[in-house]
């Protein structure tokens, strides 16, 4: 766990969260006493491709045309 004073740790806003991936945690401190305590939230989720998404919608065995009809006749 690394520990920073105010100072240093807006200094090394920029770079925050490569202190995270390596440090884990990170303590802030005023005047040696420690006031905060910044921690990763996790790993990022990779963000899925769209191919991906669509594979796991299920298929829709009435085609379009058909429910738009059918909701118009029905209005």
């Amino acid at each position: 766990m690394k520990k920073l004073s105010i100072r240093e740790a807006r200094q090394a806003l920029s770079h925050l969260d490569r202190l995270l991936e390596e440090e884990g945690e990170i303590t802030i401190t005023r005047r040696g006493k420690p006031i905060g305590r910044v921690t990763a939230i996790g790993r990022k989720k990779p963000i899925p491709s769209h191919r991906d998404l669509r594979m796991k919608m299920a298929r829709v065995k009435t085609e379009s045309e058909v429910l738009v009809r059918e909701d118009r006749e029905w209005r």
